[in-house]
């Protein structure tokens, strides 16, 4: 058997409770600091520009810069984290974060802006935490017991979602008090997920091999893998269908509180309410993902999609649309989790990366294509239709997840090991 063969290597030892595991902590602190930062300093760029300097093209301008990552790095981050030793390259990428982070809060702590040093650092960053999520996603397994798997991801899942939550006004409040000051709490959040880093022991990665191809052919040896895997090629293509369904809902979904007389605060608490379900979700995946079949949460979850998405066309209740929002954020995280760690199981340790960086990039692209769909089909068909509209493509979706061959074959729905209480 090839060491791409091999699954990732289960320990014997009994594993004592995940919260005492000083190694995960470390890493799910660190990271999940770091998330906040980079939420907190993204949701300041367009108040920088449109407060400060007045300029919505340069928002724009901002806001490209900070999301070009996820389209040009996405699949050769992948193979660079597969390639090199993980422990350096989240320290360095910590690193990359606070000096692209500091010099923008030290230019506006001076009274300077420049847009094109704002841009570099926004691209600097956002790539910085690309790689950081790649490669902490591939260390877990090896800071956990295979029994903890399921707990350790989805409590990552729930971190994200916290962090969202909290990054965002953070990164308005602070904003209010010094046009300087997102961006350095930022560069302290870098800081200090620097020195949890150099406090784990435990190495990030499993044996390695000096490659022999090219950057090109390790990428292409990913997107082979993802496409041999029946159960996970047909799912991920699901799931990006629906991210691609879940913009053109959000899109439509501010549009109906405007239409309603409501403020862009109404939005913000609907969206906050769906985090709440998001976090709620995340935290129940890992009991789902010790118990279901990934094809079974996946046809659910896009069946309760596809029902909350049919009532969003029928009213401009806030509360209502929040709740229906929380319902799909808890769907969607509690999938997350049990995707994510049927991911991990099945995935060979050297191909960690280029494989999680594959499911992201099409995640990431379809959110690009929705947000630009929505756009579109608000304009030629107003709110009802194409939230309508929306809901019945999710409802097709979700008949795919149920009737497709690859689903239902019993060896694309390999049932979890049971986890540990934590």
């Amino acid at each position: 058997m090839s060491l791409l063969d091999k699954p990732v290597q289960e320990p014997q030892s009994a594993p004592g409770p995940l919260r005492r595991n000083r190694d995960f902590l470390l890493l799910w602190t660190g990271a999940g600091i770091s998330l906040l930062g980079l939420r907190a300093s993204v949701a300041a760029y367009p108040m920088l520009m449109i407060f400060y300097e007045s300029s919505p093209a340069g928002a724009g301008m901002v806001a490209f810069a900070a999301l070009l990552p996820q389209l040009v790095v996405q699949l050769p981050a992948g193979a660079l984290i597969d390639r090199w030793d993980r422990r350096r390259l989240l320290i360095v990428c910590d690193l990359a974060g606070l000096l692209a982070m500091a010099a923008v809060a030290g230019s506006l702590a001076a009274g300077r802006l420049w847009l094109p040093l704002v841009m570099a650092a926004a691209f600097v960053d956002g790539t910085a935490g690309l790689f950081y999520r790649l490669a902490e996603r591939a260390a877990v397994s090896h800071v956990v017991h295979p029994a903890h798997l399921s707990s350790a991801l989805g409590q990552n899942e729930a971190r994200g979602q916290a962090a969202g939550l909290i990054g965002q006004p953070a990164g308005a409040a602070l904003f209010s008090f010094g046009r300087w000051m997102p961006f350095a709490f930022t560069a302290v959040t870098h800081l200090v997920a620097l020195g949890t880093l150099l406090l784990i022991r435990k190495p990030l990665q499993g044996e390695r091999t000096t490659p022999t191809g090219s950057l090109r052919t390790e990428v292409a040896d990913g997107v082979r893998w993802v496409w041999r895997q029946r159960f996970m090629r047909t799912a991920v293509g699901l799931i990006a269908g629906s991210n691609l369904l879940f913009q053109v809902l959000a899109l439509t979904l501010a549009l109906i509180v405007k239409e309603d007389g409501g403020s862009e605060m109404t939005v913000g608490l609907i969206f906050l309410v769906a985090g709440l379900g998001g976090v709620a979700g995340a935290l129940a995946g890992s009991r789902a993902a010790g118990r279901a079949r990934p094809a079974v949460v996946l046809a659910g979850s896009l069946t309760v999609w596809a029902a909350l998405m049919l009532p969003v066309a029928l009213t401009s209740d806030p509360y209502l649309l929040g709740s229906l929002l929380a319902g799909m954020s808890f769907a969607g995280a509690l999938m997350n989790v049990v995707a994510g760690v049927h991911q991990v199981r099945i995935t060979p340790e050297p191909m960690q990366g280029r494989v999680t960086s594959v499911f992201a990039l099409l995640g990431s692209g379809m959110a690009s294509a929705g947000a630009l769909a929505g756009g579109g089909l608000l304009a030629a068909f107003g709110t009802q239709r194409t939230a309508l509209g929306a809901a019945v493509a999710m409802g097709l979706l979700a008949l795919v997840a149920v009737t497709a061959p690859a689903l239902r074959d019993p060896a694309g729905q390999v049932r979890m090991p049971r986890s540990e209480e934590i």
